[in-house]
C-alpha cells in the first residue's frame, strides 16, 4: 500500500513538471500533437502505479519519451513554418464575407448544424452578419463580424475615456497579500485606511478587494 501511495506521488510530481515544461499554451488548447500524447499519457500513466512487479523507472521511460517528443516537437515547430502547417496544419476560412465556403466545410467535415451551433454559441443567430468566420488549427472557430454588426467603441464616438489599467487582487477570501500591496506601491496602513472608510472593521471580512492602475477599488465583503 506504501509503494502504491510512493508510486502515484511520484508519477503525479512528474505529470506536473512535464505539463509546466510545455507551456501554459498547452493547458489552454491542444493541437493534434498534443491530443495524442494526452490520450497516451492517461493509459500509460496508470501502469507505474498499479503495476508494482514493474521496475518502476522502467515504467516511466514511455511518458518519459512522449513528454520528451512532445517538446522537441514544439520547439521545433516555432522555428519552422512549414513543419508547423505539416503537423498542425492551416486555419480554414469557413465563412468569407457571409458566404459559407462549401469546400472548406467538407475538407474539415465541419457540419452545418455544427457551424450554426458554434455560431448560437458566440451569440450569432444570423450568418449574413459574420464577415469571416475562422476554423484554427486548435478546433476553436473565431468569428469577425461586419462593421454593421460590431459593437460601438467610444473611439468611434470620438469619447477619450481613461484607461483603467490591470486591476490587482490586494484582498482574497479574507487574506491579505502583502507582495501585491507592495507591487502597487500599498502597506497595509493604507488598505486599513480605504477598508474603514468603508464601514469595513477587518481585512477578514472582505470576499475580494482589488485595485486597477487608476487607483479605483472595487470589494465584495463576505456572505
Amino acid at each position: 500500500m506504501l509503494m502504491t501511495l510512493l508510486r502515484t506521488a511520484l508519477v503525479y510530481a512528474l505529470l506536473l513538471l512535464a505539463m509546466r515544461l510545455l507551456g501554459k499554451r498547452q493547458l489552454g488548447e491542444l493541437e493534434l500533437s498534443e491530443l495524442v500524447v494526452t490520450v497516451l499519457v492517461a493509459d500509460i500513466s496508470v501502469r507505474p502505479i498499479v503495476e508494482e512487479s514493474a521496475p518502476f523507472f522502467r515504467s516511466l521511460a514511455p511518458l518519459l519519451v512522449l513528454f520528451g517528443s512532445e517538446y522537441l516537437i514544439s520547439v521545433m515547430s516555432l522555428r519552422s513554418a512549414k513543419l508547423r502547417t505539416i503537423l498542425f496544419g492551416k486555419p480554414s476560412i469557413l465563412i468569407a464575407h457571409g458566404k459559407i465556403d462549401q469546400s472548406e466545410m467538407k475538407h474539415n467535415r465541419f457540419t452545418l448544424d455544427e457551424l450554426m451551433q458554434e455560431l448560437r454559441n458566440q451569440g450569432v443567430q444570423d450568418i449574413q452578419s459574420v464577415d469571416y468566420a475562422v476554423l484554427e488549427t486548435s478546433g476553436v472557430l473565431n468569428l469577425l463580424l461586419k462593421a454593421s454588426e460590431q459593437p460601438v467603441t467610444p473611439a468611434q464616438l470620438g469619447l477619450n475615456l481613461p484607461e483603467p489599467g490591470y486591476a490587482t487582487i490586494l484582498i482574497n477570501d479574507g487574506r491579505t497579500l502583502s507582495g501585491n500591496l507592495r507591487r502597487v506601491g500599498r502597506d497595509e496602513r493604507w488598505l486599513q485606511r480605504e477598508l474603514h472608510a468603508r464601514g469595513i472593521k477587518r481585512a477578514q471580512d472582505v470576499y475580494y478587494l482589488q485595485m486597477n492602475d487608476a487607483g479605483e477599488i472595487s470589494l465584495q465583503e463576505k456572505d
